[in-house]
C-alpha cells in the first residue's frame, strides 16, 4: 500500500531524513512531484509512522480505478473504503473519531452528499465541514494516468498538532518547525542547550523529545510565558528536565561559553513585537548569544526579519559562519531558518 506524508513548504528535505533515521531501510520512497508531499510503500503499520516530528498529516492512499468519484458509492469500492475507515479507526482509542469530513472539489455536489450520508451511516460519526477528527481527500489520481485517489489521516488531528500544548501563545512557533529546527543542530547527548525568549515552551520541547540533554535552559521576561511553558513541559511528560529562567536575553546574567546549542525564535515584529523594536532588540541578543555561546557551538535561528538579520548578522562575521538558510511556512508568512557555526 501507499501512504502519502504532508510536509510544510520547507520541511520536506528534513522529513525525508527523519524518515531514514527512522526506519533505516524499510521503506521505498516513491517519486512524486509535490514540494510539500513524500510518497511511500510500506510494509509497515502506518501508526508507526505516528512519531513523526517534522512531518505535517499522514494519509492512507488508496487509488480506484473508476471514472467518477460516484463509483465510490459501489458496494466493491466502498466496502474497500470502510474497511481501511476501521483500519484507521482501530489504530487508536475508542472514542478518538466522532465525526468526519470529506475534502474534494465539488464536495457539496449531489453525489459527494450521498456519500457523506454513506459513510455517516457505516461509522455512526457526524459530518462535520469544518472540524473533523477523520478526514478523507477525494482527488483525481496522481499516481496512476486514470482514476481518483481517496486520502484517509491516519490521525484524528494533525501530526504537528502536538497533544502537550495545553496551554497555547498567540504566535507560538509551529511544532514541527521547532522539530526541524532542532534536527538542524545535530543534538547530541552532552549538548547544553539554550532557547532564549522561550515563549510557550515549544523548542525545549522538542529539544527533550529528540533525546537527552546535558542541560536544557529556557528564558523570558513574561512570566505568563514562563507559566506556559511549565505546563506544556509538564504535559509532555518532561517536568524537572528543563530549567526556565525570567530573565532578559539582552543582559543574559549567565557565564561566558556555557552552551553548545543556542535555538531561538527571535521576534518577527508581526504578532509580537514591531520592526523599530527589532532594530535594537536583534543586535543586542546576538551580543549576548555570541558570548554565552561556547567557540564550536551551533545557533538555529527563525525570523521572518530577514533583511535586518543579514544586517545584524553582517556585523558578527567574525564570530558566526553562516552554514545554511531556509524558507519554511509558519502562521501564513514564510520566515527563515539559519543555522550558523561558532567561529573565531
Amino acid at each position: 500500500m501507499l501512504l502519502e506524508i504532508e510536509t510544510l513548504p520547507g520541511l520536506k528535505e528534513i522529513t525525508l531524513t527523519e524518515m531514514e533515521q527512522y526506519f533505516d531501510s524499510k521503506l521505498e520512497v516513491v517519486p512524486c512531484d509535490g514540494e510539500d508531499t513524500i510518497r511511500v510503500n510500506y510494509d509497515l503499520s502506518p501508526s508507526d509512522f505516528h512519531g513523526l516530528r517534522t512531518a505535517a498529516s499522514i494519509y492512507l492512499l488508496l487509488h480506484f480505478d473508476i471514472p467518477r468519484p460516484n463509483a465510490l458509492l459501489g458496494h466493491q469500492h466502498f466496502h474497500r473504503l470502510t474497511g481501511q475507515v476501521d483500519r484507521v479507526r482501530g489504530m487508536h482509542p475508542s472514542g478518538s473519531f466522532k465525526t468526519f469530513r470529506v475534502g474534494a472539489a465539488g464536495k457539496n455536489s449531489s453525489v459527494f452528499e450521498r456519500l457523506k450520508d454513506e459513510i455517516a451511516e457505516y461509522t455512526h460519526m457526524a459530518n462535520d465541514p469544518e472540524d473533523a477528527d477523520l478526514f478523507f481527500r477525494v482527488r483525481p489520481s496522481q499516481v496512476e494516468s486514470k482514476g481518483w485517489d481517496v486520502l484517509l489521516r491516519t490521525t484524528p488531528r494533525p501530526l504537528l498538532t502536538r497533544s502537550w500544548r495545553v496551554c497555547n501563545m498567540f504566535g507560538a512557533l509551529n511544532a514541527a518547525v521547532a522539530a526541524a529546527m532542532i534536527r538542524l543542530t545535530c543534538p547530541q547527548e552532552n549538548d547544553r542547550f539554550f532557547n532564549p525568549m522561550c515563549g510557550s515552551g515549544t523548542l525545549l520541547i522538542e529539544r527533550l523529545a529528540y533525546g537527552r540533554t546535558q542541560l536544557t535552559l529556557g528564558c523570558d521576561t513574561n512570566p505568563g510565558a514562563l507559566d506556559c511553558a511549565a505546563q506544556n513541559i509538564r504535559a509532555a511528560g518532561f517536568e524537572n528536565q528543563a530549567g526556565l529562567l525570567n530573565i532578559d536575553a539582552r543582559i543574559l546574567a549567565l557565564p561566558d561559553n556555557s552552551f553548545d546549542v543556542i535555538c531561538t525564535d527571535l521576534p518577527w515584529g508581526h504578532q509580537i513585537g514591531s520592526h523599530d523594536d527589532n532594530t535594537e532588540l536583534y543586535p543586542a541578543v546576538m551580543r549576548e548569544l555570541t558570548r554565552v555561546c561556547a567557540k564550536d557551538g551551533r545557533m538555529v535561528i527563525i525570523t521572518h526579519e530577514i533583511n535586518l538579520f543579514k544586517e545584524v548578522l553582517a556585523n558578527f562575521a567574525d564570530d558566526w559562519t553562516l552554514w545554511s538558510a531556509m524558507p519554511v511556512l509558519q502562521g501564513g508568512l514564510h520566515p527563515h531558518i539559519y543555522l550558523l557555526g561558532r567561529s573565531g
